[in-house]
């Protein structure tokens, strides 16, 4: 249904995406048996914490330098199949060192299957570290410490991700400052799990320029408008926040709505097979399940190239090809007020 638009993901978990075959095939390389997670193809979870239990059995398939450049690779193939130009995956050098892979030798991986996709395929990508909030600050401070040394060229951004209910922003954002003050783009898991206050307590806390997910941010028609205001981008999820409940259906779902208030969004898939989805199927849902005509769904993957995290020059390269290939006109947006 959306084949035809050009495409562009900046949240997207790199473990999370990985295809249910090739978790099978990982299983098998190391002798584990998969059966706690992994049955008829599918990932086994029921609730937020189960999810995570199972991502990380998931991602604990994964050993070496050449098994990440395999899982990134694989998917930013998946992404360019689906007419896909840029993507940001969200990383984690923690776990790196958790598996006794190390953060240098993960993260070489990743770059590895970046820098292969895009020979392949011409995709451009980035990454963003992120600490996992369920560690608690120390590690979080530790993870933004490692993307602000790491120099490099594909590390541009930092976020915050896991258990949103533990802890508060406030414990938290050292991690942020340390980022901030290394370059590096920012955003955080926020409005998700945990209502609207959480999405407030990031603003006045980290202050980014993205919230990852956000949108229970429509409980507050204050904050909707001073999402405005700010031009603070969400990375919305819409099949991921149905899988974990977060809105009963699509139909509920507020993307419409936040977009309708001039809240810039853009469309992400977050974890995609562990939610029976893919970004392809994310557009597809906005197309025909939640009515949004093609020029609205432009206008989305226009914001996502606008607020990504790279480098200007590689940014106007993006929205001309976006542009160049029917995307929405930069002047089109504007005039329409969005």
């Amino acid at each position: 249904m959306t084949r035809h638009l050009l495409k562009a993901e900046i949240h997207c978990h790199i473990e999370g995406a990985t295809p249910p075959a090739l978790a099978a095939l990982q299983a098998e390389k190391y002798g584990i048996d998969p059966s706690k997670v992994l049955r008829d193809g599918a990932y086994v979870w029921s609730d937020f914490s189960e999810f995570i239990v199972c991502y990380d059995a998931v991602a604990s398939l994964f050993k070496t330098a050449g098994d990440y450049a395999l899982l990134t690779e694989t998917y930013l193939l998946e992404l360019a199949a689906a007419n896909t130009i840029y993507s940001e995956i969200i990383v984690s050098p923690d776990h790196g060192d958790r598996i006794g892979l190390g953060a240098d030798a993960y993260l070489a991986g990743i770059c590895d299957g970046i820098h292969a996709a895009r020979e392949k395929t011409g995709i451009e990508a980035r990454i963003i570290v992120t600490g996992e909030r369920h560690f608690g600050p120390d590690r979080v401070v530790s993870a933004a410490e490692y993307a602000a040394r790491a120099k490099n060229p594909l590390v541009t951004g930092f976020n915050m991700a896991g258990e949103e209910r533990m802890g508060r922003v406030a414990d938290y954002a050292r991690a942020f400052d340390i980022a901030r003050d290394a370059g590096l783009g920012l955003t955080i898991h926020a409005g998700e799990v945990c209502g609207a206050f959480s999405v407030s307590d990031a603003l006045n806390l980290v202050k980014p320029s993205r919230i990852g997910h956000g949108v229970r941010a429509i409980e507050d028609p204050a904050l909707v408008e001073r999402l405005v205001e700010l031009g603070t981008v969400l990375e919305v999820c819409p099949g991921s926040n149905i899988a974990l409940n977060v809105f009963p259906d699509f139909d509920s779902h507020p993307l419409k709505r936040l977009k309708a208030a001039g809240v810039r969004v853009c469309i992400n898939s977050d974890d995609p097979p562990f939610f029976h989805t893919s970004l392809a199927r994310e557009y597809d849902i906005a197309s025909a399940i939640m009515g949004m005509p093609d020029d609205e769904i432009d206008e989305m993957t226009r914001t996502a190239i606008e607020a990504a995290f790279v480098d200007e020059e590689t940014r106007a390269k993006l929205i001309a090809r976006f542009d160049a290939q029917g995307g929405v006109e930069a002047g089109d947006e504007a005039a329409r007020g969005a």
